[in-house]
């Protein structure tokens, strides 16, 4: 077996859970729950088409197999919905509720919409209900907290319905009658039974399976551990079974019954590693959280949660790499045991270590797409091999199944409060990896959520500096999505941070982006003047290069406030201090926007000199798409001045340029047209 952070063969867990091979019972509740999708409701029957969903309410605790029913019945009304089904879990594993801002985009992800990084709950659920409003979609709502959760998600489509799991009813939602689950019926609970069993040792003593049954209240989750501990020892009978379930008085309910049984029978090492999984973020957990958790090796790790799943105790996650999901109805119970057998130390410890095993990992996957650096290289051939990922795609495999354990990672990190600089390395990291793999624009909403927390820590710890940075970083999301207000707000509180931290990076870079944001909104002036602030200090701190570029700001603005003396004088600061630098594309970009402002200031025979200059210079600059603007910029100018000989001569010098490349060509000539 590969310690690798990936498996490369790409096979899926031998171990199956019971419900993946044939749905059990439970056939009364699908005929209920089916005539009632079907039954006029209220709004029907006083003679008002009904504005909303249907929804339909399975009501039961955990492992009374809630969320089995729910998907057994999305499964036989699937052809109903062709626009498929939405899934969403709306609270976490520990019972927390899930926030609805990020149940709406996890959804409209689904629905492969995209919305704004950043936006509210209001615009996200609105997003959501107009996405669904000409579908035929069904939502299963699992875990549900409270009907406000369901009440934002519900489309406002009488076509589509919405299926909610929740522990009890939902007081709040009109039309709602619960369908409550109790045990299984005894003919499907002992074959649920026999399927972790074999059938002989049931039907050799069926009156003992029966028994069992009752001691375990015909409730799936617990038949499932009971068929995984007698799984586990061949050689004993199901009244064995029974004997020592009549001994457990401790606890009240089945599933706690039967589940201190199936605990007292694990190995030590395998007891502590099974309490320590209640720290897994988001309930998920793959063969490296357990072994950062229990302090062992990958491989030993997978071996052990193969048993675990074989158990019952885990189950296995449809997915091509080896994962698992702890049990809602386990979740507390190992929680409570952690607690008790394991002191607050060594409970931290076990949590720092999952969370440094994550960063590496993470460092992993990012270095694997450097490999044109020798250094990266070099460092990535120093990883050890279980953290090491084979290629790019298989890094990008894990970091999008991994996705919403990261994330849950980052948030518990930034909750606990007491692993603050882990927290901060780890979503350091997350960062970096996801532009890697998906890009900026791609990765923009989760990166804006892994910008707040960081917000949320500089703020606890009274970091000025990483306060300026993740108000630059969220700043400059909401900039790219057209919230220009939000982000200068943002850009203000960055910028005294920064004076707060004595950083001039942070306060550069957030006067000259205020300037940028004044800029957008229109505001010509403020934004020439913030420019004109970030300037000073640049040219203060003898910063040659971005001098030369904010010089380029500052003509910006003065074009477009009509201050075309001003804008000239600046591009020629600009041009200068290009000059000085030696960055030659950037001189040339610099004297092509100075050929334009001249034009606009009525000066054809300058911009031509200019312009003339410009196509050198993009020519020692390699770069044919500015040469063939620029050619035709020259064409354009002298039409203007009455020469149609030379200007079809730069014409058709521009026409040899772009032949190769029409995208460019109709590009390049719509941007000349708008001028």
């Amino acid at each position: 077996m590969t310690d690798q952070a990936v498996d490369t063969d790409g096979v899926r867990l031998s171990q199956e859970p019971a419900e993946g091979r044939g749905f059990l019972g439970r056939s009364r509740e699908l005929k209920e729950l089916r005539a009632d999708i079907e039954r006029a409701g209220l709004d029907t029957l006083s003679g008002r088409k009904a504005p909303r969903a249907r929804v339909l309410l399975i009501a039961g605790r955990p492992g009374s197999g809630r969320t089995a029913l729910a998907e057994e019945l999305a499964a036989q009304v699937a052809d109903d919905y062709p626009d498929g089904v939405l899934r969403a879990r709306l609270s976490e594993p520990d019972g927390t509720r899930v926030p609805v801002d990020r149940l709406a985009r996890d959804l409209l992800a689904e629905l492969d919409r995209t919305a704004p990084p950043g936006a509210d709950e209001d615009d996200l659920t609105e997003a959501l209900r107009t996405a669904l409003a000409e579908r035929r979609a069904l939502l299963l709502l699992d875990a549900v907290a409270d009907a406000e959760q369901v009440d934002a998600l519900l489309p406002d489509t009488p076509g589509c319905l919405a299926v909610a799991v929740a522990e009890g009813p939902l007081t709040g939602i009109s039309d709602v009658r619960p369908c409550t689950l109790g045990g299984l019926d005894t003919k499907s609970a002992v074959e649920l039974l026999s399927r972790h069993t074999g059938s002989v040792r049931v039907t050799v003593d069926p009156r003992a399976a029966e028994q069992l049954v009752e001691l375990c209240q015909a409730q799936p989750a617990a038949l499932t551990l009971a068929g995984g501990w007698l799984a586990a020892r061949p050689q004993s009978a199901v009244a064995d079974l029974a004997k020592h379930l009549h001994a457990e008085h401790e606890e009240a309910d089945a599933i706690g019954r039967v589940f201190r049984l199936v605990y007292a029978s694990l190995p030590s090492t395998a007891a502590r590693m099974l309490r320590l999984l209640s720290l897994a973020p988001a309930g998920l957990v793959d063969p490296h959280t357990a072994s950062a958790l229990a302090g062992c090796s990958v491989s030993g790790a997978r071996a052990t949660l193969d048993d675990f799943a074989a158990l019952g105790l885990l189950r296995a996650v449809d997915s091509p790499l080896p994962a698992y999901e702890v049990p809602g109805c386990l979740h507390d119970r190992l929680g409570r045991l952690a607690r008790k057998h394991d002191r607050p130390a060594e409970l931290q410890l076990a949590r720092a270590r999952m969370l440094e095993r994550t960063v590496r990992l993470l460092q992993s996957c990012r270095a694997v797409t450097e490999t044109d650096s020798p250094q990266a290289r070099e460092k990535l051939l120093a990883t050890p091999r279980d953290l090491r990922f084979p290629h790019p795609g298989a890094a990008a495999d894990w970091l999008r199944s991994r996705r919403p354990a990261l994330l849950a990672a980052a948030r518990l990190a930034v909750a606990d409060g007491e692993l603050d600089t882990l927290a901060r390395r780890l979503m350091s990291q997350l960062v970096r990896a996801m532009v890697a793999h998906f890009g900026t624009r791609a990765a923009a909403p989760d990166l804006y959520g892994i910008h707040r927390l960081v917000l949320d820590v500089a703020e606890r710890r009274e970091l000025p500096r990483e306060k300026a940075a993740a108000l630059l970083n969220l700043a400059d999301l909401d900039a790219r999505t057209g919230r220009t207000a939000e982000a200068l707000v943002r850009y203000r509180a960055a910028l005294d941070a920064g004076r707060e931290a004595n950083d001039p990076y942070a306060t550069g870079r957030a006067m000259e982006s205020v300037g940028g944001a004044h800029l957008e909104l229109g505001d010509y002036d403020r934004a020439a003047d913030w420019f004109g602030r970030a300037l000073a200090q640049r040219l203060a701190r003898d910063e040659r290069a971005d001098a030369a570029r904010v010089w380029g700001r500052v003509a910006t603005a003065h074009t477009y406030a009509g201050r075309y003396g001003e804008a000239v004088r600046s591009w020629r600061a600009a041009v200068s201090g290009y000059r000085r630098t030696g960055d030659v594309a950037a001189h040339a970009r610099a004297l092509s926007e100075l050929a334009r402002v001249q034009e606009y200031a009525g000066r054809p025979e300058e911009s031509l000199r200019t312009c003339r200059e410009a196509v050198d210079w993009a020519r020692r600059a390699e770069d044919v798409r500015l040469q063939a603007a620029l050619h035709l910029r020259l064409a354009d100018t002298l039409d203007r001045l009455g020469d149609p000989t030379a200007a079809g001569l730069e014409r058709g010098a521009a026409e040899r340029m772009l032949r190769e490349d029409p995208a460019d060509a109709c590009e390049i000539r719509s941007a000349e047209s708008e001028d």
